[in-house]
């Protein structure tokens, strides 16, 4: 069955790193664009980063430019977002997400993790 496992949140200081990581399993990988969102409380969802299935595009928030990298690793059906110098704003739950990059539209999420930003 088709999985998106999220791995790497937990509590940081501001100005702190973190590197999230999410497995997928159960489908062509290389076949999906993939994406990083978050959801903090009382907000909504919000697209953070996405990188093109050739990882030969990528795309930000405004709000983490210059600070997060995606990446992605088509052999080891992972992708990555690398976040630095974390802000308190930056506290929410953080998702992946694949979307089918050809044909009908397909899509799955993963189940989130927890990142927290305070001293």
């Amino acid at each position: 069955q088709v999985q998106l496992v999220e791995s790497g949140g937990g509590l940081v200081q501001p100005g702190g790193s973190l590197r999230l990581s999410c497995a997928a399993s159960g489908f062509t990988f290389s076949n999906y664009v993939m994406s990083w969102y978050r959801q903090a409380p009382g907000k909504e969802r919000e697209l953070v980063a996405r990188i093109t299935n050739d990882g030969g595009s990528l795309s930000y928030a405004d709000s983490v430019k210059g600070r997060f990298t995606i990446s992605r690793d088509n052999a080891k059906n992972t992708v990555y977002l690398q976040m630095n110098n974390l802000k308190p704003e930056d506290t929410a739950v953080y998702y992946c997400n694949a979307v089918r990059a050809y044909g009908a539209r397909v899509e799955f999420w993963g189940q989130g993790t927890q990142v927290t930003v305070s001293s």
